[in-house]
């Protein structure tokens, strides 16, 4: 008779990473031993971090073709329903990752030491977690030596509001009492104001209507106009083409969250979400009350983290332009690599 030898069966392992647990700058565990078929799910705490597949050469840098979670912003508060993202492991190769925020900047976490790594060598091998880390904390080294080093330079920049991203401070407005003249009428207001902020005077008794496109076909994701310049009074017009879209106030430093009452102040607008077919086109109004710069977003899936911002009154001639602002959105929340 033919004798037949039962193979074991192997199934497949889960291993589950926590990523930025405890506000901490590390992957835990940092380093694993993984077969072909496991699965690798990266539990994503707050801030924001990402999941970005590197080099044993280069470990700050992304691998050509190599895997990318994107950004993953978690509030503070957050503690179930975190985000997750998975890596099939397909072989015994070793597999290289690092979170890339704040990429190329002093702040950056991979230069923190905020690797991970699959199948390394064991210690005392030249390919092993050890030196895989080492290596991106030279980098970091580097960084922080060819950053900014004056108290003028280190004072000229904040942390948003999350995820360690370097932005310029604000402003400091100035109070400024002046008389106003509308035609035959003449007041005295007490207003903030701001570098290059327009002047306080409306443009008329019932102020300038400003358009501005929201969305678009081909699932364009921008306002358009980005940014507007406008006085008390102005009333600009949203007008919401395909598909599904809001204008959502927000700061320039948490420029993908509804902005949070402060003290007296209210929380900012929301239009709410505005749906078209492209043939039917919803509009949303909002008057401007003041010359500060006012800063939105579409709060619709991840169209922020996209680039889909906005901003009244921005001052385009400083480090807080519109330009400014739509890169803080992307590095905090889309998939651009972060700046200072």
């Amino acid at each position: 008779s033919l004798g037949l030898a039962l193979m074991p069966f192997v199934s497949a392992v889960v291993h589950d990473i926590q990523v930025g647990a405890g506000g901490k700058l590390v992957y835990s565990p940092e380093a694993i031993a993984a077969s072909p078929g496991d699965q690798v799910v990266f539990h994503f705490n707050p801030k924001n971090h990402t999941v970005t597949q590197s080099a044993f050469a280069n470990p700050c840098g992304r691998k050509d073709g190599g895997f990318n979670s994107g950004f993953q912003p978690v509030p503070a508060n957050q503690t179930d329903n975190l985000p997750t993202y998975t890596v099939q492991v397909n072989d015994t190769n070793p597999i290289w990752v690092y979170c890339a925020q704040a990429a190329n900047t002093a702040a950056t976490h991979c230069g923190a030491g905020m690797v991970f790594a699959i199948n390394c060598g064991l210690d005392g091998a030249p390919n092993s977690f050890t030196n895989f880390k080492n290596a991106a904390l030279a980098i970091g080294t580097s960084l922080k030596a060819n950053a900014p080093s004056s108290t003028a330079a280190a004072q000229a920049y904040t942390t948003a509001a999350y995820g360690g991203y370097t932005i310029p401070v604000a402003p400091t407005p100035v109070p400024v009492t002046v008389p106003v003249t509308l035609g035959t009428e003449t007041w005295t207001t007490t207003y903030a104001s701001y570098p290059n902020s327009p002047a306080p005077t409306p443009a008329s008794a019932e102020g300038q209507v400003i358009k501005v496109v929201v969305g678009g076909p081909n699932g364009k994701l921008t306002f358009d106009p980005s940014r507007v310049s406008a006085s008390p009074r102005d009333t600009i017009v949203f007008e919401f083409h395909e598909k599904n879209h809001t204008v959502t106030q927000s700061a320039f430093d948490d420029p993908c969250r509804p902005l949070k009452a402060s003290g007296t102040a209210s929380a900012g607008f929301d239009s709410g979400f505005q749906a078209s077919d492209g043939t039917t086109l919803p509009t949303w109004n909002y008057t401007v009350k003041d010359t500060a710069p006012v800063w939105a977003y579409c709060r619709q899936g991840n169209h922020c983290g996209a680039g889909m911002v906005f901003a009244i009154n921005s001052d385009e001639s400083s480090p807080r332009s519109f330009q400014a602002f739509q890169d803080v959105a992307k590095g905090l929340n889309g998939t651009a690599a972060a700046a200072s």
